[in-house]
């Protein structure tokens, strides 16, 4: 990536528009032209201007004079034995060293899931979480988050036209990357205005043209953020909840301290558009001794009762130095058993990738055992 060019990725279409007139673009083709070039990146996933055709030669050259569409360095990728892929890419700063995050792909039967970073780092120092022990570092710009869905487009064949195909699972029909879940490193909510403009190019069917039942956005409990999202986003809300008394939870997950649980679940209930149709998804790790009596579920359960939930129960996924066990199978059978049985969807989220440290909660910008690619 040339850091004296400005990358195009994850400008708006008014952005975009702009500097087409900035470059002497008439007027009269200014929309027209945006929307080739936002075809160009985002269904086509054009690399160079040159791919292009639509453009014309002189277009091409006077915006590869100043612009580039470069993606980010792959600095490793890792395939796990369930097929799951990681990988760890790095982002050049104008002003400074370059940053790192990973980004994950999750392959099933029926849809591929893309586990995208929002920030370098996170400031929550959530206690399960290995991602909370890296300082936060910076917000990523909306090029920044959107290259992630990029490159994982690009590294397995996924884009329009594509008729290569690489090696290892993937859903049976669709795109690859069918789904996006903004559950990577750091906290979506606390880069607000990036994390939008992203998700709308996402939304956008000029853009990448997902549907918004096919993104979610998790946190972990900025409240202010979560209206805004159902407001202006309307994608699915999925709340990192991971215990049900305001003394463990500030523990776990510190902001709790500042939006007690009350705090969340209010804003939880006034979510645009929740439904039983559209529920929001709480999300809860399962620490051996910690959050998974029956007491706990008891009171998760009465704590939902009024608003349409789906639980995710996460089983705990080890790291270096951490202090907490995963729950053992039969303490996990029994807490989603007590809550489906009081009506609940409550299915426990199989563990993948984790012998890559790329399964929820073990994301980190370190490589580990990887093949570096050239």
């Amino acid at each position: 990536m040339t850091l004296n060019s400005q990358n195009l990725i994850g400008a708006s279409q008014q952005q975009l528009r702009d500097v087409l007139a900035s470059i002497g673009v008439p007027e009269k083709q200014l929309a027209q032209r945006t929307k080739q070039i936002f075809h160009g990146i985002y269904i086509r996933g054009a690399t160079q201007f040159s791919q292009m055709a639509s453009l014309g030669k002189d277009l091409q050259h006077a915006l590869q004079k100043d612009f580039t569409l470069d993606r980010p360095e792959i600095v490793t990728e890792q395939i796990s034995i369930d097929g799951t892929r990681k990988w760890l890419l790095r982002f050049p700063q104008p002003d400074g060293p370059a940053v790192e995050v990973e980004t994950v792909y999750i392959p099933e039967s029926d849809r591929g899931t893309l586990c995208v970073s929002s920030q370098v780092g996170c400031s929550f120092n959530c206690s399960f979480c290995y991602t909370g022990t890296q300082p936060m570092m910076k917000n990523l710009t909306p090029g920044e988050i959107l290259a992630q869905i990029m490159v994982a487009r690009d590294r397995l064949a996924d884009y329009s036209g594509d008729a290569t195909e690489v090696e290892g699972e993937f859903p049976s029909t669709g795109r690859k990357v069918s789904n996006i879940v903004m559950m990577g490193m750091g906290e979506p909510l606390l880069n607000f205005e990036n994390v939008k403009q992203a998700l709308l190019i996402a939304l956008s069917d000029d853009g990448l043209g997902f549907s918004r039942r096919r993104i979610t956005l998790s946190t972990s409990g900025v409240v202010p953020g979560i209206a805004r999202t159902g407001d202006e986003l309307k994608v699915a809300l999925a709340i990192s909840l991971h215990a049900v008394r305001d003394e463990l939870r500030d523990v776990l997950v510190p902001i709790n301290r500042k939006y007690p649980l009350r705090e969340l679940l209010d804003a939880c209930r006034q979510y645009t558009g929740l439904s039983n149709a559209r529920r929001i998804t709480f999300e809860y790790v399962m620490l051996k001794g910690v959050n998974d009596s029956m007491e706990d579920a008891q009171e998760l359960i009465r704590l939902l009762s009024d608003i349409p939930s789906k639980i995710n129960l996460i089983p705990f996924n080890p790291w270096p130095r951490t202090q907490y066990e995963c729950s053992d199978e039969q303490t996990i059978a029994a807490f989603a058993r007590h809550l489906h049985q009081h009506g609940y969807s409550s299915p426990v989220r199989a563990t993948r990738g984790q012998d890559i440290m790329a399964a929820c909660g073990q994301l980190k910008s370190e490589s580990h055992s990887a093949v570096r690619l050239n």
